[in-house]
């Protein structure tokens, strides 16, 4: 399969209708996109947890728009971000999961999945390369995990990022030795020491616009908190099964790493307009939070591993605080910033996202989109300890949701899983036979959509499988 975008032909589905109010304005907005790492749907106060406390985070959504049935593209880490950065799904750029696809052993894998991409492709034109021809100042802060140097893809600062998917060396706490970012001395907590860089960087360029894209490390495993704020959390009683000490320690340090930004935004008169992004790469980690009432985990194509927090704020646009129940997902990041700094995407490669703007500013209640994709043809491990039946989290599997109706499509067993989010929110009940026409027009949808993307399908049967996987 090619890979050269430049030679792909541009997606019919495109971005049109430019709103013509703020985007027009004679200075450009800033910009920030706050990107969490693990963090799962459930595991904030405005979505109803007691036990984990993100006050800062709850403070945006209480002044912000949020989006309930928001998703991330992958159920893991790098294919979330690179099909951020893209405006892409996965097929076209190759990055499917972490690392190699044939996770486990091989015995166990039924099937060779994927040869999987690990760096994004340079001839794609990113997001941040697309807003520096805007005269933006970008900046990376935290993980990358997308090549060895973000700034070889339109990043003018790096902090701390690298193709690692968590920390290297000591973890979370000082001595640390991050791309611009070392600390000899310990004592230091990273997630506090990418946070004052953030905020330097809004200091030094208050006087132009900028794309800062703040995406810690945190609250990626290992789980090293701040002691203090564990000892704190030991104290608390558990709710809805969270009850990670550690995890809600690290939580706490990252909603302190926003109320930073926000306050020096607040401090420098740039809160009016400047949008703010809060969001999550993929579903909670299933051996450290629980997504319940969600099932399943980071991963896995069930909501726990792909349904994630969305906030916007940008309080001289969007003056009214509520909730859209209108499905998003990670490839609208990248056309509707570019909608907001007044650009189209760039005609020369595909645009599989479409900007929200239109929902954000009242000037629809749909996007006039009929489905979402996700397409994973991997293997991951199950967690270790959890009552989870066989070897894997998943083996290679595709989704696509409407407005109400979710459909997951295993490869090894050609099993279809049929699911009413509006009814059934937790994926209980399996309703494929009940209602064969769904499944027919939903896995017709799929199809298309797969053959259109030219995306890998695992077929090709495993020489060693041993059959432990039936």
């Amino acid at each position: 399969m090619t890979r050269n975008i430049k030679g792909l032909a541009v997606l019919t589905i495109m971005v049109v209708g430019f709103w013509n109010g703020c985007l027009q304005a004679e200075t450009k907005p800033n910009i920030v996109l706050f990107y969490v790492d693990d963090l799962g749907w459930a595991d904030l106060g405005f979505n109803d947890s007691s036990y984990y406390e993100s006050p800062n985070v709850d403070s945006l959504a209480a002044e912000g728009v949020v989006f309930n049935n928001a998703y991330a593209c992958a159920p893991n880490c790098a294919p979330s971000r690179a099909c951020l950065m893209s405006g892409m799904y996965s097929p076209r750029h190759g990055v499917y999961t972490v690392g190699s696809a044939a996770r486990g052993k091989s015995a166990d894998r039924k099937l060779i999945p994927v040869a999987n991409e690990t760096v994004l492709m340079d001839s794609i034109v990113t997001l941040p390369e697309q807003l520096q021809q805007l005269g933006y100042r970008t900046a990376h802060f935290g993980k990358w995990h997308l090549g060895p140097d973000p700034t070889t893809q339109g990043m003018d600062v790096n902090i701390a990022g690298k193709e690692w998917g968590s920390p290297s060396g000591g973890g979370y706490h000082s001595p640390f030795d991050f791309p611009n970012l070392v600390e000899a001395a310990p004592g230091k907590y990273l997630t506090d020491r990418i946070s004052e860089e953030a905020v330097a960087f809004i200091e030094a360029n208050e006087a132009e616009p900028f794309f800062l894209y703040l995406a810690h490390y945190s609250v990626h495993t290992p789980i090293q908190p701040k002691a203090e704020y564990a000892d704190y959390f030991r104290k608390k009683q558990p709710d809805r099964g969270h009850k990670n000490a550690g995890y809600a320690a690290m939580v706490r340090s990252m909603d302190e790493s926003l109320g930073r930004v926000l306050d020096k935004l607040d401090a420098l008169d740039l809160a009016g307009d400047t949008i703010v992004i809060f969001t999550s790469d993929n579903g909670g980690h299933g051996g450290v939070t629980n997504n319940r009432p969600l099932r399943g985990s980071k991963g896995m194509l069930y909501e726990g591993g792909i349904r994630v927090p969305f906030v916007v704020r940008w309080p001289k646009v969007l003056t009214n605080s509520r909730t859209i129940e209108t499905p998003i997902t990670g490839v609208d990041i990248l056309p509707t910033l570019l909608e907001v700094a007044g650009k189209r995407p760039d005609r020369k490669q595909p645009v599989d996202g479409l900007s929200i703007i239109p929902l954000l500013t009242n000037k629809k209640t749909e996007l006039g989109r009929d489905y979402i994709y996700w397409h994973f043809p991997a293997y991951l491990e199950r967690y270790r300890g959890l009552p989870e039946p066989g070897p894997f989290r998943t083996t290679p599997a595709s989704a696509i949701r409407d407005e109400q109706w979710k459909l997951i499509h295993f490869y090894e067993t050609g099993t279809q899983e049929l699911y009413n989010l509006k009814q059934d929110l937790s994926e209980q009940n399996n309703v494929a036979s009940r209602h064969p026409e769904v499944v027919a027009r939903l896995s017709r949808a799929l199809t298309e959509w797969l053959t259109d993307t030219n995306a890998f399908l695992p077929s090709e049967l495993n020489p060693n499988y041993k059959g432990g996987n039936e």
